[in-house]
């Protein structure tokens, strides 16, 4: 009895939403980090080797018998810097429309609201905004909360 309510939770805990983003996510970015590193091991090393005679991946030195290769370590870095630089371009730009959005569902809230109200004394028509009915000259108590 104990294992199928802990399968049912983890069930319930894989079925969730953000689980299920974030699992996508990771396989995206799997397939896109393969990506940047073509384009750094492919384009851009080959270019600055055209510049320095060298490509990174063999750069590498020997102590004692052991082969350090800090090339592949300046790929690697090459490699985020390009994934972190992407990443953010991404997110500035959904930061963006995010704002965008925002924007515009203000600017629809505030067309919708109401510019007019009724005067409680003599049921005219006056602005939203009157603490005095220009009809009837009566003081209408303020109902904004600003």
């Amino acid at each position: 009895m104990g294992m199928k309510k802990f399968l049912n939770e983890f069930k319930d805990f894989i079925m969730r939403g953000n689980v299920l983003d974030l699992a996508v996510a990771v396989i995206i970015g799997g397939a896109f980090q393969a990506i940047i590193t073509s384009l750094v091991d492919d384009i851009i090393s080959p270019v600055i080797g055209l510049f320095g005679n060298v490509d990174f991946k063999d750069l590498s030195v020997k102590v004692n018998g052991v082969t350090i290769k800090y090339g592949s370590f300046i790929t690697a870095v090459i490699n985020f810097l390009i994934m972190a630089l992407i990443i953010f371009l991404i997110i500035k730009g959904i930061s963006k429309l995010s704002e965008l959005g925002k924007r515009i569902a203000k600017k629809k809230e505030e067309e919708a609201a109401p510019t007019t109200k009724v005067c409680p004394f003599c049921y005219s028509e006056i602005d939203i905004k009157a603490t005095r009915c220009p009809h009837c000259t009566s003081i209408i108590e303020s109902t904004d909360k600003e």
